[in-house]
């Protein structure tokens, strides 16, 4: 009886195509995904960019981080757990002033990020990676470790991701100067503006143009839907991150931004805007595409370089 309810809404879908979007919805798998199931991962590492004192006088760190998960990656330092800085005597101190983390979004393999767009969605602001330990001062020896968590692969909304918990180890002697942004060095990792990206229900989706604003950049989009039923190809609202390490673009969930209907045997086309600043260059855009199911979202790089 379930099965024959179950088919009810799919027969009406296939009749009433002009009122009904059909989307690929399998029976989700309930077991959560393991970060590390495509194999082990070295998980994310550090540098210290610059050891300083802050306005108020604080021990201030500039941290920069990379990905070296082996796939799209995001992370967070772990809730509540401030950061130790311990000198060379093994004298403890927590600093309790910690930004560590990709702010929700997913970075490319290989990446290298010092910022990103925090705040909030009606009033964003930059947010740089630091670490900040009230009353301290960086003595010869000392070394920094942040817990932190992440995630790897693709992003499914219905069946979350299991985080991997770790700690990244700094050495406050170890100052790296001239770090470049945001660098890759995965085979086969960057799409070309123009490219087919393969989408749910056998669509295709291109970037087929991309414009500098007064504000930042204009991306315009195209689906091609080649199959029988309508579809939404959701997309979200993609970021970007160029020469200065910074990811532009506020973060939220893929699956919440619209996206245009595309009808069986034809196109449709949309735009979508980032704030970034004129001077920022070398840009990619973190791209997330809705892929194989609903609300399933793969991953890519597009490379807007000249732009």
């Amino acid at each position: 009886m379930g099965t024959k309810k179950a088919l009810i809404p799919a027969l009406l879908c296939v009749l009433l195509t002009s009122a009904c979007a059909y989307i690929v919805t399998p029976v989700p798998d309930v077991t959560p995904t393991s970060a590390s199931a495509s194999g082990a991962s070295t998980g994310w590492s550090a540098m210290v960019t610059n050891v300083g004192k802050s306005d108020a006088g604080d021990l201030h760190i500039d941290i920069t981080l990379r990905n070296e998960t082996g796939a799209w990656s995001a992370m967070q330092t772990a809730a509540d757990k401030p950061a130790v800085l311990t000198a060379s005597g093994g004298k403890t101190t927590n600093c309790d002033t910690v930004f560590v983390g990709t702010g929700g979004h997913r970075l490319a393999p290989g990446f290298q990020m010092r910022g990103y767009t925090g705040g909030t969605k009606a009033e964003p602001k930059i947010q740089l990676l630091y670490v900040e330990c009230k009353g301290a001062a960086a003595a010869p020896g000392s070394k920094l470790s942040v817990e932190y968590s992440y995630v790897t692969g693709e992003f499914n909304y219905y069946v979350p991701t299991n985080p991997i918990s770790a700690k990244m180890e700094l050495n406050l002697d170890k100052v790296v100067k001239d770090v470049k942004y945001p660098i890759a060095s995965v085979e086969g990792l960057i799409e070309k503006p123009g490219a087919n990206i393969d989408a749910i229900n056998k669509c295709t989706l291109t970037l087929t143009d991309v414009k500098r604003t007064d504000t930042g950049l204009e991306f315009a989009w195209q689906t091609n839907n080649p199959g029988d039923y309508p579809t939404y190809v959701h997309i979200g609202t993609p970021p970007v991150i160029g020469t200065d390490g910074i990811i532009y673009g506020f973060y939220q969930s893929p699956n919440l931004a619209d996206s245009p209907i595309d009808l069986p045997g034809q196109k449709a086309v949309w735009t979508t805007a980032v704030a970034v600043p004129k001077d920022v260059t070398g840009l990619y855009i973190l791209l997330s595409v809705e892929s194989k199911q609903q609300k399933l979202f793969v991953s890519h790089a597009v490379d807007i370089t000249d732009k």
